[in-house]
């Protein structure tokens, strides 16, 4: 026997399993909105209605606010409140009822017209860097318009700007675009053109998403920039413009340079020209100096060429006159000197001759010399001989410590002297000193 828990959960499951997600169409009523973000509804039609929870993880992507009375689609999964066993659809996604056929065309014809190759890159024009004239294609009372000619005014006032006014919302608005685009086209007179509009729903923007538009943007000869909505939001004119901006304040700065910008660049070109036509001209003046020094007239190149031959000879003449009369004054001289340097056999025995001689007296003389003054120190040493001084009747006296005493003032009486005579020695005792 099953529990009333137990069946609940059985039927909980196996509606989840039989229907995991599906999307059901119908009118929001007895909406509530709890303090925890949840909100609280039910979806009817003419002959049901079911309760359904759209929780605040979900909530928080809807870009749009739910209200009583709207016909909504919403992707649900079927489920079943177990603790009052209500048959409740729980909410993944929510969109405003015809958003799902409108964004399954767009897909289509987006799918489309990439196969056939609108969007290659390749195809794109590149815009002019230094656009003269802008177009902007958009209604008079957009507020783009204004949000652009502030842009490209405050960029670069210098570019001048030719509007083409048209409707950008509800019917033949996408057919009248296009027609624009095309007299813009043709009148030519426009470096570059920016379709253009404010924010809005799927609905709202719906024109941009036109297939014929798409083709008239890809076979207008001028540029084409886009900036429909705003970043989040994508059209088809979008895909296959040259170039899309994200917003239309975007688009007027991507097809304006900035003047400053420009004025800075163009600063810098003149300075850096200046700089360089000063070097080129400085180069040019040097080397007409030095091509006009080397110019001149052939007689005259001739007569210098001649002057400096003659000196050449000239030059050349005296260097070997007094190369040969070096030679020869280095000869003369040589011959000069040659008989100098002959040996006089005659003269040189004369004067071994004399050097013998000479040799044999200073012998003679050196040794009489030398004899004499021999015999002259013998005598001195002789004479100073202590042993002939004893001889003669002296006599040395020595102390105790063997030193001699010279006067008699040094000994004391009683002292032991040493007293050397010519022959032998004697020691004596000192009675008396003075």
């Amino acid at each position: 026997m099953l529990s009333v828990s137990a069946l609940a959960r059985s039927v909980r499951d196996l509606l989840e399993q039989r229907f995991p997600l599906a999307w059901v169409r119908g009118e929001i009523s007895n909406l509530v909105r709890a303090k925890s973000g949840h909100i609280y509804f039910s979806l009817k039609d003419d002959a049901a209605q079911l309760r359904c929870v759209m929780f605040r993880s979900r909530c928080q992507h809807l870009d749009w606010e739910p209200r009583e009375g709207m016909q909504v689609e919403v992707n649900v999964l079927v489920t079943l409140y177990e603790p009052r066993g209500d048959l409740q659809l729980t909410v993944e996604t929510m969109r405003r009822a015809g958003m799902g056929a409108l964004f399954e065309a767009f897909v289509e014809l987006r799918d489309r017209l990439e196969k056939e190759g609108l969007f290659q890159a390749s195809i794109k024009r590149p815009l002019p860097a230094f656009p003269r004239t802008i177009g902007i294609v958009t209604s008079l009372q957009a507020a783009a318009l204004r949000d652009v000619l502030t842009t490209l005014c405050r960029r670069n006032p210098g570019i001048a700007v030719v509007i083409y006014p048209v409707p950008v919302q509800g019917a033949g608005a996408a057919e009248r675009i296009a027609a624009m685009l095309g007299r813009a086209g043709k009148r030519n007179e426009c470096d570059l053109l920016i379709l253009c509009r404010g924010g809005g729903g799927i609905e709202d923007l719906w024109a941009f998403n036109d297939e014929g538009l798409a083709r008239s943007i890809r076979d207008c000869p001028l540029p084409v920039v886009t900036g429909i909505g705003h970043e989040t939001d994508f059209t088809i004119a979008d895909f296959v413009a040259d170039l899309r901006a994200p917003t239309p304040t975007g688009a007027a700065e991507m097809a304006s340079p900035p003047r400053d910008a420009l004025l800075s660049r163009i600063a810098s070109l003149v300075t850096r020209l200046q700089q360089r036509t000063r070097r080129d001209i400085e180069n040019r003046m040097q080397l007409l100096d030095h091509v006009t020094r080397r110019l001149a007239h052939p007689g005259q190149r001739l007569e210098a060429q001649a002057a400096a031959v003659r000196q050449l000879t000239a030059r050349l003449t005296q260097a070997g006159i007094r190369a040969i009369a070096g030679r020869c004054a280095q000869l003369e001289s040589l011959l000069t000197r040659r008989p100098l340097r002959l040996p006089r056999t005659g003269d040189l025995a004369m004067n071994v001759a004399s050097l013998q001689s000479r040799l044999s007296r200073a012998h003679a003389s050196s040794l009489a010399g030398g004899l004499a003054r021999l015999a002259s120190l013998t005598a001195s040493l002789t004479h100073l001989d202590p042993n002939r001084v004893l001889a003669r009747g002296y006599s040395v006296v020595r102390n105790v410590e063997g030193r001699i005493m010279v006067r008699g003032t040094d000994l004391a009486p009683q002292d032991t002297v040493d007293i050397t005579f010519a022959e032998g020695s004697a020691a004596a005792r000192v009675l008396s000193s003075r």
